[in-house]
């Protein structure tokens, strides 16, 4: 797709390209057999300036548009699901948090090594909430000027190497969502503790685990925004996360894509090149239509989201429809890419099979398709 990006966007696609190819690509397969996470590639991405993307200028960061973010996580995607969603939690959730509701004083804390050298992730859901996000229960009890957070959380994105965790905790358990609350814990507080790491289908070499809290003590200084505002922050962070995910989806759609174009150049079958198929030119072609409206979904939720920050208006219609149908182009057409591949698409030599497993999530966190509808659905019936 030939969009007209401007010189920013053009630089921003070109070095995450070449990083990803050059860095990510060779090691993904290995990292993803392993589910060990890509450390040493978060760190040169911290140095090109990936980490602070969404962070201002003043703050250490570079502050991109939202299309050069898009863009940035497609790309990274397209080589490694798992370093991809790392990089969208930590700027769309976890950084996102800081830079919308944070103080002046929280800023400059926390945000100059959330750009250079610190990994954030974000943390909603529990083991009995996942989309009710209404109804968590872990609790925060002011003592003093120190919240004392008790609870459990599930399924935590880098949690086993995050430095900053943003955290939803109920204050006022009479208000449900009003009463819920925004905090900021930073790894090695005591009373905090991360749990087992999940064995996952895909996207393995992004660390998921569970969270602990025992008693734990956080200053004051520490919450977002105002007590009972964490809901605010939640939906905030998410509407800004759907983009990021689309995003992922539509590099995992688009590596998967490309990979069975090339294969389908390259594989012989009954004297000719199965590209040469028209059962197979009528997938290939459906691929690339899907991946190109995915993608104007996901740029035209990124220009949204822009226009939020000047207007204060909601796009979450933009990022649920963009979320929605980029992540169920990407299982639908790596979905194809194995059958194009035929018998070897269910080899982990070739990375399709990688791509297949990755895709499936994209359809179940930042709120699944079933609650993307009913968010598009909520918008339209207003």
């Amino acid at each position: 797709m030939d969009l007209q990006l401007n010189e920013e966007q053009e630089m921003i696609r070109k070095m995450a390209r070449d990083f990803a190819q050059n860095e990510l690509a060779p090691v993904a397969a290995e990292l993803d057999e392993e589910g060990e996470p890509p450390l040493d590639n978060l760190k040169k991405m911290a140095e090109l300036g990936f980490m602070g993307l969404a962070i201002p200028e003043e703050y250490g960061g570079i502050e991109a548009d939202s299309v050069s973010y898009a863009i940035a996580v497609e790309e990274i995607s397209k080589a490694c699901a798992s370093t991809g969603v790392i990089l969208a939690v930590h700027n769309s959730l976890g950084s996102h948090g800081v830079v919308a509701f944070g103080t002046e004083e929280q800023k400059r804390r926390f945000l100059p090594p959330l750009a250079s050298e610190w990994i954030s992730t974000y943390a909603l859901t529990e083991p009995e909430t996942g989309s009710d996000a209404a109804s968590i229960k872990t609790r925060a009890i002011l003592d003093g000027d120190e919240y004392v957070i008790n609870g459990t959380k599930q399924f935590i994105t880098s949690a086993p190497f995050a430095h900053l965790f943003v955290v939803f905790a109920v204050t006022d358990p009479n208000k449900r969502h009003r009463g819920i609350s925004a905090f900021v814990v930073e790894k090695d507080t005591p009373g905090f503790s991360v749990g087992r790491e999940e064995n996952k289908m895909g996207i393995r070499a992004a660390s998921t685990s569970g969270l602990v809290f025992e008693d734990c003590r956080i200053p004051m200084t520490n919450r977002l925004g105002e007590e009972g505002e964490g809901f605010k922050v939640a939906m905030s962070s998410l509407d800004a996360g759907r983009v990021g995910i689309a995003a992922q989806a539509l590099g995992i759609a688009q590596g998967a894509y490309e990979a069975a174009l090339a294969y389908a150049k390259e594989r012989h079958a009954f004297g000719q090149p199965v590209a040469e198929f028209q059962g197979i030119q009528w997938m290939l072609a459906d691929m690339a239509t899907r991946i190109e409206a995915a993608r104007l979904l996901t740029y035209q939720a990124a220009l949204a989201k822009d226009r939020a920050k000047k207007t204060g208006e909601r796009y979450s219609k933009e990022a649920a429809m963009a979320k929605l149908f980029a992540s169920e182009t990407a299982v639908w057409v790596t979905n194809k890419a194995v059958q194009i591949h035929g018998g070897y698409g269910y080899i982990k030599e070739y990375a399709v099979e990688r791509y297949y497993r990755d895709a499936k999530i994209t359809e179940i966190y930042e709120g699944t398709s079933e609650i993307q509808r009913i968010v598009i659905a909520h918008q339209i019936l207003r």
